[in-house]
């Protein structure tokens, strides 16, 4: 009877310690678990937060947001063949083929007539930045611009360098140094012989020194009759202060042919937040010796690039 009771004690004992003994090797596994996880997660919090998205996240349809009829058809003179369902088709522009609507959309204008050729275009950028960590959509932008910029061969705008002091002013010439003679002064003129006109002096017949040449108006400024007027002065290319966050204009004129007119293309191109923004305008006289005035050729695309600025902040 003792021997049959010991025999019945002994196997739940063991079972007692088998138990024991997997409870302890769950509770060790648990724990180192648990310090890793604690170990990673002190390791990301050292991480830094992402850079903020653009101020954009769609674009307007350019063929619309360029829709004015007045600063259209100012820039785009229609000829008066046109019937107005040709007209209405000529304004409201041919739209460039897309295949992200979101990043970059574009629209063009074609406008002929006997005198010249009018070409517009308009187009629309979305810059996104793929690597939030090291840069924003609005510096990825500023990357883009300023490459444009540069392409343009343009200076970056920024602070004017003042003269040094000792440079030359022609209209207010530096005194010579103390003690130091004149040397490249010349020695007065002697006076001349009796009766010999004066180096200075008009020989007879000639026109006294300021007065108008023979057929020229007296007046200052004013052209002789039949003369062609003077050219209008050229504004070239440049920086745009006011137009966007920062814009500027690119002019450029074909070269002159013996034979051809000269067409001026003007590009003006501006940032918005993440958006980078291009209006192209090209007018192509057919007279040849026509060259299109920049003053107006500028402004009227200004005026444009403006109104789409506008449509962007409302």
């Amino acid at each position: 009877m003792q021997r049959k009771a010991v025999r019945r004690v002994l196997p739940g004992i063991a079972m007692l310690t088998a138990l024991a003994a997997g409870s302890a090797g769950l509770t060790g596994c648990t724990g180192g678990s648990t310090g890793g996880s604690t170990s990673d997660s002190k390791a990301g919090g050292s991480s830094a937060a992402p850079a903020q998205p653009g101020k954009y996240r769609s674009l307007p349809a350019p063929c619309r947001a360029a829709a004015d009829s007045k600063k259209l058809k100012a820039m785009l003179p229609a000829p008066d063949s046109l019937t107005p369902e040709q007209r209405d088709q000529l304004y409201a522009g041919v739209a460039d083929s897309s295949y992200d609507g979101d990043r970059h959309v574009g629209c063009r204008w074609t406008a002929q007539t006997p005198e010249e050729t009018r070409l517009l275009s308009v187009g629309f950028e979305r810059v996104v930045s793929y690597d939030r960590g090291a840069a924003s959509d609005d510096d990825k932008a500023k990357q883009v611009y300023v490459r444009l910029l540069t392409d343009a061969h343009l200076p970056f705008p920024g602070p004017a360098t003042p003269p040094s002091p000792g440079a030359a002013n022609p209209a207010n010439p530096a005194p010579p140094a103390p003690g130091n003679p004149v040397a490249s002064a010349p020695p007065p003129a002697a006076p001349p012989a009796s009766g010999a006109p004066s180096a200075g002096a008009p020989a007879a017949g000639s026109p006294a020194p300021g007065s108008p040449a023979p057929g020229a108006s007296a007046a200052s400024g004013t052209p002789t009759p039949g003369a062609s007027p003077s050219p209008q002065p050229e504004l070239g290319s440049r920086v745009l202060e006011g137009l966007g966050t920062e814009a500027f204009l690119d002019d450029k004129l074909s070269p002159a042919g013996a034979t051809a007119a000269q067409s001026r293309t003007v590009r003006i191109v501006f940032r918005t937040s993440n958006v980078i923004v291009k209006v192209e305008y090209s007018v192509q006289p057919t007279l040849p010796g026509t060259v299109p005035p920049s003053g107006e050729t500028q402004e009227k695309a200004r005026q444009l690039a403006q109104a789409l600025a506008e449509r962007f902040n409302e």
